[in-house]
Protein backbone atom coordinates (compact mmCIF):
# COMPACT_ATOMS: atom_id res chain seq x y z
CA UNK A 1 0.00 0.00 0.00
CA UNK A 2 1.51 3.39 -1.05
CA UNK A 3 -1.49 5.97 0.07
CA UNK A 4 -3.13 4.93 3.70
CA UNK A 5 -6.26 7.24 4.87
CA UNK A 6 -6.94 6.52 8.27
CA UNK A 7 -10.51 7.47 9.76
CA UNK A 8 -10.04 8.50 13.50
CA UNK A 9 -12.23 8.97 16.81
CA UNK A 10 -13.69 11.87 17.93
CA UNK A 11 -12.39 12.02 21.69
CA UNK A 12 -8.87 13.11 23.11
CA UNK A 13 -7.84 10.18 24.94
CA UNK A 14 -9.62 7.77 22.19
CA UNK A 15 -7.29 9.67 19.75
CA UNK A 16 -4.51 9.02 21.86
CA UNK A 17 -5.22 5.13 22.34
CA UNK A 18 -4.49 4.93 18.90
CA UNK A 19 -1.48 6.46 18.43
CA UNK A 20 -0.18 2.70 18.59
CA UNK A 21 -2.04 2.11 15.50
CA UNK A 22 -0.02 4.69 13.57
CA UNK A 23 3.04 3.21 14.91
CA UNK A 24 2.11 -0.46 13.06
CA UNK A 25 1.33 1.10 10.10
CA UNK A 26 4.13 3.03 9.19
CA UNK A 27 6.60 -0.27 10.62
CA UNK A 28 4.66 -1.90 8.10
CA UNK A 29 4.54 -0.04 5.52
CA UNK A 30 7.23 2.32 6.07
CA UNK A 31 6.74 4.60 2.65
CA UNK A 32 3.96 4.96 2.46
CA UNK A 33 2.14 8.12 2.55
CA UNK A 34 -0.17 7.69 5.83
CA UNK A 35 -3.17 10.52 6.62
CA UNK A 36 -5.64 10.70 8.91
CA UNK A 37 -9.22 12.21 9.09
CA UNK A 38 -10.88 13.74 12.46
CA UNK A 39 -12.74 16.40 13.85
CA UNK A 40 -10.86 19.42 14.44
CA UNK A 41 -10.71 19.12 17.97
CA UNK A 42 -8.26 16.56 17.74
CA UNK A 43 -5.69 17.99 15.50
CA UNK A 44 -3.15 19.31 17.77
CA UNK A 45 -3.08 15.33 18.97
CA UNK A 46 -2.59 13.96 15.68
CA UNK A 47 0.05 16.49 14.81
CA UNK A 48 1.87 14.85 17.73
CA UNK A 49 2.17 11.76 16.47
CA UNK A 50 5.12 11.51 14.03
CA UNK A 51 4.10 8.57 11.85
CA UNK A 52 1.29 10.38 10.56
CA UNK A 53 1.74 12.80 7.59
CA UNK A 54 -0.99 14.77 7.18
CA UNK A 55 -4.26 15.38 8.97
CA UNK A 56 -7.44 15.98 6.98
CA UNK A 57 -10.52 17.81 8.74
CA UNK A 58 -13.96 16.67 8.98
CA UNK A 59 -16.15 19.38 10.62
CA UNK A 60 -18.82 17.46 11.06
CA UNK A 61 -20.74 20.21 12.63
CA UNK A 62 -19.24 22.90 11.12
CA UNK A 63 -18.22 23.53 7.32
CA UNK A 64 -18.89 20.10 6.59
CA UNK A 65 -22.08 19.22 8.55
CA UNK A 66 -24.28 19.92 4.90
CA UNK A 67 -25.11 17.47 2.27
CA UNK A 68 -23.30 19.52 0.21
CA UNK A 69 -20.48 20.06 1.86
CA UNK A 70 -20.00 16.11 2.62
CA UNK A 71 -20.15 15.78 -1.33
CA UNK A 72 -17.26 18.39 -1.72
CA UNK A 73 -15.18 16.49 0.91
CA UNK A 74 -15.92 12.79 -0.85
CA UNK A 75 -14.41 14.49 -3.81
CA UNK A 76 -11.09 15.77 -2.04
CA UNK A 77 -11.06 11.90 -0.32
CA UNK A 78 -11.41 10.74 -4.08
CA UNK A 79 -9.04 12.19 -5.48
CA UNK A 80 -6.16 11.66 -3.02
CA UNK A 81 -6.46 8.24 -4.29
CA UNK A 82 -5.74 6.12 -1.49
CA UNK A 83 -5.77 2.13 -1.35
CA UNK A 84 -7.01 1.51 1.97
CA UNK A 85 -9.01 3.22 4.85
CA UNK A 86 -9.00 1.88 8.39
CA UNK A 87 -11.69 3.10 9.79
CA UNK A 88 -11.48 3.45 13.65
CA UNK A 89 -14.68 5.45 14.32
CA UNK A 90 -17.47 3.31 14.60
CA UNK A 91 -20.50 5.47 12.41
CA UNK A 92 -22.13 4.64 9.27
CA UNK A 93 -21.08 8.32 8.02
CA UNK A 94 -17.09 7.55 8.15
CA UNK A 95 -17.98 4.23 6.53
CA UNK A 96 -19.95 6.02 3.77
CA UNK A 97 -17.31 8.34 3.21
CA UNK A 98 -15.03 6.23 2.42
CA UNK A 99 -16.95 4.15 0.04
CA UNK A 100 -18.36 7.26 -2.37
CA UNK A 101 -14.76 7.81 -2.36
CA UNK A 102 -14.05 4.65 -3.87
CA UNK A 103 -11.21 3.53 -1.85
CA UNK A 104 -10.49 0.05 -2.58
CA UNK A 105 -10.47 -1.50 0.58
CA UNK A 106 -12.18 -0.41 3.59
CA UNK A 107 -11.32 -2.17 6.55
CA UNK A 108 -13.44 -1.97 9.87
CA UNK A 109 -16.00 -2.91 12.27
CA UNK A 110 -19.29 -4.27 11.07
CA UNK A 111 -21.20 -2.27 13.53
CA UNK A 112 -24.92 -0.36 13.06
CA UNK A 113 -25.52 -1.97 9.96
CA UNK A 114 -22.95 -1.00 7.70
CA UNK A 115 -21.13 -4.08 6.99
CA UNK A 116 -22.03 -3.85 3.65
CA UNK A 117 -20.17 -0.75 3.48
CA UNK A 118 -16.81 -2.59 4.59
CA UNK A 119 -14.69 -5.12 2.09
CA UNK A 120 -13.14 -5.98 5.37
CA UNK A 121 -15.73 -6.00 8.12
CA UNK A 122 -15.06 -7.18 11.54
CA UNK A 123 -16.54 -8.53 14.13
CA UNK A 124 -16.54 -6.89 17.57
CA UNK A 125 -15.44 -9.14 20.48
CA UNK A 126 -17.83 -10.12 23.04
CA UNK A 127 -15.85 -9.15 26.13
CA UNK A 128 -14.51 -5.64 26.46
CA UNK A 129 -11.29 -5.33 26.03
CA UNK A 130 -8.70 -1.91 26.24
CA UNK A 131 -10.02 0.77 23.92
CA UNK A 132 -6.73 0.65 22.25
CA UNK A 133 -6.84 -3.01 21.57
CA UNK A 134 -9.88 -2.50 20.15
CA UNK A 135 -8.48 0.16 17.64
CA UNK A 136 -5.28 -2.13 16.80
CA UNK A 137 -7.53 -5.19 16.32
CA UNK A 138 -8.68 -3.33 12.61
CA UNK A 139 -5.23 -3.30 11.58
CA UNK A 140 -4.65 -6.94 13.03
CA UNK A 141 -7.23 -7.98 10.99
CA UNK A 142 -5.99 -7.06 7.53
CA UNK A 143 -2.59 -8.83 8.02
CA UNK A 144 -0.61 -5.92 9.96
CA UNK A 145 1.82 -6.92 12.66
CA UNK A 146 1.78 -4.52 15.88
CA UNK A 147 4.63 -5.24 18.18
CA UNK A 148 4.29 -1.59 20.28
CA UNK A 149 1.16 -0.87 22.01
CA UNK A 150 2.17 1.92 23.92
CA UNK A 151 0.05 4.86 23.13
CA UNK A 152 2.65 8.08 22.49
CA UNK A 153 2.84 12.00 21.78
CA UNK A 154 5.79 13.88 21.31
CA UNK A 155 5.03 17.58 21.53
CA UNK A 156 6.73 19.84 19.38
CA UNK A 157 10.08 21.96 20.58
CA UNK A 158 7.77 25.81 19.99
CA UNK A 159 5.22 24.38 22.24
CA UNK A 160 7.42 22.91 25.47
CA UNK A 161 9.40 26.97 25.34
CA UNK A 162 6.04 28.06 25.56
CA UNK A 163 5.16 26.07 28.19
CA UNK A 164 8.49 27.02 29.94
CA UNK A 165 7.46 30.71 29.60
CA UNK A 166 4.01 30.35 31.02
CA UNK A 167 5.20 28.55 33.78
CA UNK A 168 8.59 30.97 34.64
CA UNK A 169 5.39 34.14 33.99
CA UNK A 170 3.61 32.19 36.90
CA UNK A 171 6.74 31.94 39.34
CA UNK A 172 8.08 28.19 39.00
CA UNK A 173 11.41 28.36 36.99
CA UNK A 174 13.28 26.16 34.95
CA UNK A 175 14.06 22.61 36.63
CA UNK A 176 11.85 23.74 39.66
CA UNK A 177 9.58 20.62 40.89
CA UNK A 178 6.26 21.05 40.44
CA UNK A 179 2.75 18.82 40.80
CA UNK A 180 0.03 18.90 38.32
CA UNK A 181 -3.55 18.57 39.15
CA UNK A 182 -6.31 18.11 35.86
CA UNK A 183 -9.44 18.81 38.27
CA UNK A 184 -12.02 18.70 34.88
CA UNK A 185 -13.04 16.48 32.54
CA UNK A 186 -15.78 15.89 29.51
CA UNK A 187 -18.47 13.80 32.04
CA UNK A 188 -18.92 15.32 35.61
CA UNK A 189 -18.91 12.17 37.55
CA UNK A 190 -15.60 11.24 36.42
CA UNK A 191 -14.69 13.98 38.28
CA UNK A 192 -13.67 13.98 41.38
CA UNK A 193 -14.72 17.13 43.91
CA UNK A 194 -13.63 20.33 43.96
CA UNK A 195 -13.11 20.55 47.75
CA UNK A 196 -10.73 17.03 47.42
CA UNK A 197 -8.01 18.96 44.99
CA UNK A 198 -8.36 21.56 47.23
CA UNK A 199 -7.76 19.61 50.79
CA UNK A 200 -5.33 17.66 48.04
CA UNK A 201 -3.22 20.88 47.62
CA UNK A 202 -2.82 21.68 50.72
CA UNK A 203 -1.76 18.22 51.82
CA UNK A 204 0.60 18.64 49.26
CA UNK A 205 2.37 21.76 50.04
CA UNK A 206 2.76 20.54 53.66
CA UNK A 207 4.16 17.01 52.60
CA UNK A 208 6.13 17.48 49.83
CA UNK A 209 6.64 21.55 49.55
CA UNK A 210 6.25 21.54 45.53
CA UNK A 211 4.12 23.83 43.96
CA UNK A 212 0.96 23.13 42.54
CA UNK A 213 -0.35 23.81 38.78
CA UNK A 214 -3.88 23.77 38.11
CA UNK A 215 -4.47 23.03 34.31
CA UNK A 216 -7.87 22.20 32.24
CA UNK A 217 -9.72 23.59 29.36
CA UNK A 218 -11.01 26.78 29.23
CA UNK A 219 -14.60 25.62 30.22
CA UNK A 220 -12.83 24.10 33.85
CA UNK A 221 -11.62 27.88 34.54
CA UNK A 222 -14.46 28.71 36.86
CA UNK A 223 -13.91 24.96 38.89
CA UNK A 224 -10.33 26.07 38.93
CA UNK A 225 -10.91 29.32 40.47
CA UNK A 226 -13.35 27.20 42.92
CA UNK A 227 -10.69 25.07 43.74
CA UNK A 228 -8.09 28.13 44.47
CA UNK A 229 -10.56 29.76 47.32
CA UNK A 230 -10.59 26.25 49.46
CA UNK A 231 -6.82 26.24 49.79
CA UNK A 232 -4.46 27.65 52.30
CA UNK A 233 -1.57 27.32 49.60
CA UNK A 234 -3.00 28.85 46.25
CA UNK A 235 -1.74 26.76 43.20
CA UNK A 236 -0.80 28.16 39.96
CA UNK A 237 -3.68 27.99 37.85
CA UNK A 238 -3.24 27.45 34.00
CA UNK A 239 -6.85 26.14 33.22
CA UNK A 240 -8.07 28.02 29.93
CA UNK A 241 -4.28 28.96 29.40
CA UNK A 242 -2.80 26.51 27.44
CA UNK A 243 -3.07 25.36 24.32
CA UNK A 244 -3.02 20.99 24.02
CA UNK A 245 0.60 21.08 22.45
CA UNK A 246 1.25 23.43 25.49
CA UNK A 247 -0.38 21.25 28.43
CA UNK A 248 1.34 18.16 27.17
CA UNK A 249 4.85 20.31 27.35
CA UNK A 250 3.83 21.26 30.74
CA UNK A 251 2.38 17.64 31.85
CA UNK A 252 5.90 16.22 30.44
CA UNK A 253 8.13 18.42 32.55
CA UNK A 254 5.61 18.09 35.65
CA UNK A 255 7.49 15.84 38.92
CA UNK A 256 4.12 14.26 38.91
CA UNK A 257 0.20 14.31 37.61
CA UNK A 258 -2.68 13.68 38.75
CA UNK A 259 -6.23 13.55 37.11
CA UNK A 260 -9.40 11.30 36.78
CA UNK A 261 -9.96 9.04 33.83
CA UNK A 262 -10.10 12.02 31.09
CA UNK A 263 -8.33 13.00 28.05
CA UNK A 264 -5.36 14.91 29.99
CA UNK A 265 -4.68 11.96 32.17
CA UNK A 266 -4.03 10.23 28.84
CA UNK A 267 -1.78 13.40 27.82
CA UNK A 268 0.27 13.02 30.69
CA UNK A 269 0.89 9.16 30.24
CA UNK A 270 1.48 9.88 26.60
CA UNK A 271 4.67 11.97 27.29
CA UNK A 272 6.18 9.70 29.77
CA UNK A 273 4.59 11.91 33.51
CA UNK A 274 4.43 9.71 36.41
CA UNK A 275 1.03 10.36 38.54
CA UNK A 276 -2.28 9.16 40.05
CA UNK A 277 -5.01 8.32 37.87
CA UNK A 278 -8.70 8.37 39.73
CA UNK A 279 -10.89 6.23 39.08
CA UNK A 280 -14.77 5.81 39.71
CA UNK A 281 -18.00 4.75 37.29
CA UNK A 282 -15.29 3.86 34.52
CA UNK A 283 -13.03 0.75 33.78
CA UNK A 284 -9.11 1.42 34.21
CA UNK A 285 -8.94 -1.93 32.12
CA UNK A 286 -10.76 -0.48 29.24
CA UNK A 287 -10.26 3.29 29.27
CA UNK A 288 -6.54 3.33 31.86
CA UNK A 289 -3.53 4.78 30.82
CA UNK A 290 -1.37 2.72 27.96
CA UNK A 291 1.85 5.60 27.39
CA UNK A 292 4.93 5.23 28.52
CA UNK A 293 4.54 7.33 31.86
CA UNK A 294 4.18 5.21 35.26
CA UNK A 295 0.37 5.94 36.74
CA UNK A 296 -0.90 4.34 39.95
CA UNK A 297 -4.33 3.66 39.50
CA UNK A 298 -6.72 4.87 42.40
CA UNK A 299 -10.55 2.71 42.31
CA UNK A 300 -12.38 1.81 45.24
CA UNK A 301 -14.51 -0.58 45.92
CA UNK A 302 -17.71 0.67 47.56
CA UNK A 303 -20.29 -1.96 47.53
CA UNK A 304 -22.02 -0.64 44.66
CA UNK A 305 -23.64 -3.64 42.02
CA UNK A 306 -22.93 -1.08 39.34
CA UNK A 307 -19.42 -0.49 39.57
CA UNK A 308 -17.60 0.16 37.44
CA UNK A 309 -20.91 1.07 36.23
CA UNK A 310 -21.00 4.35 33.09
CA UNK A 311 -23.97 5.19 34.61
CA UNK A 312 -24.74 8.53 33.77
CA UNK A 313 -27.39 9.56 36.16
CA UNK A 314 -25.84 7.82 39.58
CA UNK A 315 -27.47 9.93 42.27
CA UNK A 316 -24.17 10.04 45.13
CA UNK A 317 -21.43 9.63 42.32
CA UNK A 318 -20.00 7.71 45.99
CA UNK A 319 -17.48 5.52 43.99
CA UNK A 320 -15.23 8.76 43.08
CA UNK A 321 -16.40 10.75 46.45
CA UNK A 322 -14.85 7.80 48.64
CA UNK A 323 -11.31 8.64 47.29
CA UNK A 324 -9.47 10.24 50.28
CA UNK A 325 -6.22 12.70 49.62
CA UNK A 326 -4.40 10.37 51.86
CA UNK A 327 -4.77 7.84 49.52
CA UNK A 328 -3.08 9.81 46.89
CA UNK A 329 -0.58 11.18 49.15
CA UNK A 330 0.18 7.53 49.94
CA UNK A 331 0.39 7.02 46.51
CA UNK A 332 2.67 10.05 45.25
CA UNK A 333 4.90 8.15 48.40
CA UNK A 334 4.88 4.56 46.63
CA UNK A 335 5.83 5.98 43.54
CA UNK A 336 8.42 8.71 44.89
CA UNK A 337 10.42 5.19 46.51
Amino acid sequence: MDRILVINVNWIGDVIFSSPVFKALRRSYPKAEIACLAVPRVREILECIPQIDRVLIYDERGKDRSPLAKLDLIGRIRRERFDAAFILHRSLTRALLAALAGIPRRVGYDEKGRGFLLTQPLKTVPCPIHRSDHYLRIIESAGIRVEDRTCELHPPEEDCRRAQELLREAGISSGEPFIVINPGGNWGLKRWPGESYARLIDALAKEFNWKVVVTGSPEDAALAREIVTLTTRPPVVLAGRTRLKELMAVMKMAKLVISADSGPLHLAASVGAKGVGLFGPTRPEITGPRGKGEFHILIKDVGCNREPCYHLLCPDNICMRSISEHEIIDAIRKIQS
